[in-house]
């Protein structure tokens, strides 16, 4: 080493390449093992989404699929609902688990839909209700539940005692955040109660209570959210994400390092099949593709 250093031989330099090859080694792997499917649009990205989610359906009828909520997967909804009424597609044997839901909000039907800013409204009107799923087949995290913390544990249980979700739907948000795990949360947490950071209740606020008249000190500030942990068990899962604004976040997630600050990038550590679809404003940001 010395007789190297003494020749102007650089270690650093090598050091740098060995890590760089190391990063380039790990992606590569990642990539084998995550699928990134890039569309053209929205709507495109929605539909190859659904395709999934209904090749799963008609495979396995009695399938358990956990659903998410958000602006992203409404696309991928609706072509859900157009294969069940133009082409048939069951869900009267599927078993859903949603991944959230506000804390101390539940489902209203006597309120118009833009008053009712539940969780478990927005699957209604987005896509139960235009379906054939059982209404005993739904699970969706119990805002309203007298005692959350005993709820969150029998959410759980009855997650393992239909042998675990087959597929997983996930978004992403501004964040980087899955479900409501916001910025910090362990990658082995399960389904609990979780404040929610700064973000989200701006986010949030702009996108649904400021038209619904609900002031900031009125909205919720704690939701029920699946754990990372719980996430990761399922057994194969698609992420969704569209637009430029969540570029950079996406490439966070996807290309970053792991990291709790951007709990999204668990995706990383995922052991089952799981595919990222984006249209290409979201993918603007990705240099390994």
């Amino acid at each position: 080493k010395l007789y190297l250093e003494s020749e102007g031989f650089n270690w650093k330099s090598v050091d740098i390449f060995l890590n760089k090859l190391y990063y380039d080694y790990r992606n590569l792997i990642r990539r084998i093992e995550m699928k990134i499917v890039v569309k053209e649009n929205y709507s495109e990205m929605s539909k190859y989404a659904a395709d999934i989610i209904a090749e799963l359906v008609r495979n396995k009828p009695d399938c358990v699929i956990g659903f998410a909520t958000g602006g992203t997967p409404i696309g991928t909804y609706k072509e859900l609902i157009r294969m069940h009424k133009e082409e048939g597609l069951d869900f009267s044997g599927v078993r859903s688990f949603n991944l959230d839901e506000y804390l101390g909000v539940g489902i209203d039907l006597s309120k118009p839909y833009s008053l009712d800013q539940s969780y478990a409204r927005f699957m209604h009107e987005e896509l139960f209700s235009h379906i054939n799923i059982k209404k005993e087949n739904i699970r969706i995290p119990d805002g309203l539940s007298k005692n959350p913390e005993e709820f969150c544990k029998s959410y759980e249980e009855e997650i393992k005692k239909t042998g675990g979700i087959d597929l997983q739907i996930l978004g992403i948000g501004g964040d980087g955040h899955w479900a409501f795990n916001e910025p910090g949360s362990s990658f082995t947490s399960r389904t609990r109660i979780e404040a929610l950071a700064k973000q989200t209740l701006d986010d949030n606020y702009e996108a649904f209570y400021k038209n619904a008249g609900v002031s900031r000190e009125q909205m919720p500030h704690y939701a029920i959210t699946m754990g990372i942990g719980t996430i990761l068990e399922a057994k194969s899962a698609i992420m969704l994400a569209n637009g430029s604004k969540k570029a950079d976040i996406v490439a966070q997630a996807l290309e970053g390092p792991v990291t709790t600050d951007v709990t999204a990038s668990a995706i990383q550590l995922y052991k089952g099949d799981v595919t990222v679809i984006l249209d290409k404003g979201a993918a603007a940001g990705l240099k390994k593709l």
